[in-house]
């Protein structure tokens, strides 16, 4: 499952009570919630609401799609995070899609709805293949992840892609991991900068 990068702590799901059943050097990150517990790695379900409320709505987002997309959730445990969610994050589940082939688009697409911009996803273009999302019919938006270019020959590919993407009309804008996550504000502003050309 995908997920964003987080500190590298233990979480331990303790239970309700606020008693603590581990040793104070455990260093881990304690959970006193209620529901049933086991002895052992807690259900996916479980483990993605507390995420939320350990990590937020893009961590959650993210990890939730990655997960359905892996078939790791059912439409009963989908229900389950759904009620376990605090009311006024259930819009994250409703909006989510079982489709998402990365994390990162899934970070992209949960962005992008929040400053309103709609977006088409997996999309076939004739010459160019399938690209990660088109937005308004007219710009081509490729999220990159991580090691997407550190071979010479993906690099290439990619380039002759956006050549053709050119050619067939389309503005193609190719960010990769650490621009999305880190620098998400130059981002936006490339992609609203992108739209506003093409309505123009």
């Amino acid at each position: 499952m995908w997920t964003l990068e987080v500190p590298a702590e233990v979480h331990v799901w303790m239970g309700l009570g606020g008693r603590r059943h581990h040793p104070k050097q455990c260093g881990c990150v304690a959970h006193f919630t209620r529901g049933r517990m086991d002895v052992g790695i807690a259900p996916i379900e479980v483990a993605l609401t507390h995420a939320y409320a350990c990590y937020g709505e893009e961590f959650f987002f993210a990890a939730y799609e990655s997960a359905w997309n892996k078939r790791m959730l059912t439409a009963a445990a989908r229900a389950h995070v759904r009620s376990a969610l605090p009311a006024t994050a259930r819009w994250l589940v409703d909006l989510a899609r079982p489709d998402a082939e990365s994390g990162l688009e899934s970070l992209v697409r949960l962005r992008l709805h929040l400053i309103g911009v709609a977006v088409r996803t997996q999309v076939t273009v004739g010459g160019v293949g399938r690209v990660d999302f088109v937005i308004e019919g007219r710009v081509i938006l490729e999220a990159d992840g991580r090691d997407n270019h550190e071979d010479a020959a993906k690099r290439h590919r990619d380039l002759m892609r956006d050549a053709v993407a050119s050619d067939l009309g389309f503005e193609t804008l190719r960010f990769d991991y650490s621009m999305i996550v880190y620098s998400w504000d130059v981002v936006a502003a490339a992609i609203l900068a992108a739209l506003a050309r093409a309505r123009a």
